[in-house]
């Protein structure tokens, strides 16, 4: 019947269909002889395989850990400057002001690190007291500069200030030497620029000159109307660490922009620096931590690359290296 269909349709009879099932054709065994994947070592075993997996694991996280332990970002800590209320002002100028000399940020900024301004801290607040300390701050940051700013007050190295206007900052000063011994104390590296320097002394019980002018009317003039402008050379002591980070200067040049300056060297602190021919100390080192020095001169003032005022890249570049080393 169904063959009389399909001749009516004019279509040619085809063969008899059969009700059959193909057997798909089986992927050749590539395993070895016994039953393992031929990639594995001959005689290997579950234990063997499982010490080089671990293995393998351990030297990516170890590699991985070196790489981001090399590559995080610093963190480094700049002490504030302290702008004390004017009587009778309004606005601003009646309040606590804290804040940072945009130059010495970007100085160390310069090497791609992270710059944050330390406040200081009221634990005793009536209002909004605090559990934080400058201890967690050098607890977290890596490295710490005290910034220039008001003179150290004679009252902080046991002296009576012999005129009025050289009286000082006591409250910044008792707030940075905090901050100095916390950082120390937490084996991070200081540098301390011009006000940053003189604290470093006294903070070991050092005492500065009041007054250069005054007290060693033979030196030169350390401070001059012309601010940034004003200049002299320096000398290296020898077996000074920055005459190692400038073999090649002689007597290079630095800004002078303070009438302090160190006159009794605190405890362990050595001189690294002396103004030419005078004799006054330009900086110094702190000689029982790795980094702790002071610069008399504002290093951020010096162009880098300059031949005019000496380049301070390099005590940056040692300071950065000693916070990296340290750093947790």
């Amino acid at each position: 019947m169904a063959d009389e269909q399909v001749k009516q349709r004019g279509e040619a009879p085809g063969p008899p269909q059969e009700n059959r099932t193909e057997t798909p054709q089986r992927i050749p065994d590539r395993r070895a002889g016994n039953g393992a994947p031929r990639y594995q070592r001959p005689g290997d075993t579950p234990f063997a395989l499982a010490g080089r997996v671990l293995s393998s694991r351990w030297r990516a996280l170890r590699d991985r850990f070196s790489r981001d332990f090399m590559r995080r970002t610093l963190r480094i800590g700049v002490s504030a400057r302290i702008f004390h209320p004017e009587p009778g002002a309004t606005g601003l100028r009646s309040k606590n002001l804290q804040y940072l000399e945009e130059s010495i940020a970007q100085w160390v900024m310069s090497r791609d690190v992270l710059v944050f301004m330390i406040p200081t801290v009221n634990t005793n607040g009536l209002l909004h007291p605090s559990n934080i300390t400058l201890r967690h701050y050098a607890r977290h940051l890596d490295g710490l500069v005290l910034q220039g700013g008001a003179d150290v007050s004679p009252q902080t190295y046991s002296e009576s200030p012999t005129r009025p206007e050289w009286s000082g900052d006591r409250a910044r000063d008792l707030y940075e030497l905090e901050l100095l011994h916390e950082f120390v104390e937490a084996g991070k590296p200081v540098l301390g620029v011009c006000r940053g320097c003189q604290l470093i002394n006294v903070a070991f019980g050092g005492t500065l000159y009041q007054d250069v002018a005054t007290n060693v009317p033979a030196a030169l003039a350390h401070v001059h109307t012309d601010y940034d402008a004003h200049r002299h050379a320096i000398e290296f002591p020898p077996g000074s660490s920055l005459g190692r980070m400038f073999p090649n200067a002689q007597r290079p040049i630095v800004n002078s922009i303070h009438h302090q300056a160190v006159k009794e060297l605190g405890r362990d602190i050595r001189i690294e620096a002396m103004s030419y021919p005078d004799g006054i100390v330009e900086a110094i080192r702190y000689d029982k931590a790795d980094f702790v020095m002071g610069l008399q001169w504002h290093p951020e003032f010096h162009r880098a690359g300059g031949t005019d005022l000496l380049d301070c890249t390099p005590v940056l570049d040692e300071f950065l290296r000693a916070a990296r080393e340290t750093r947790l």
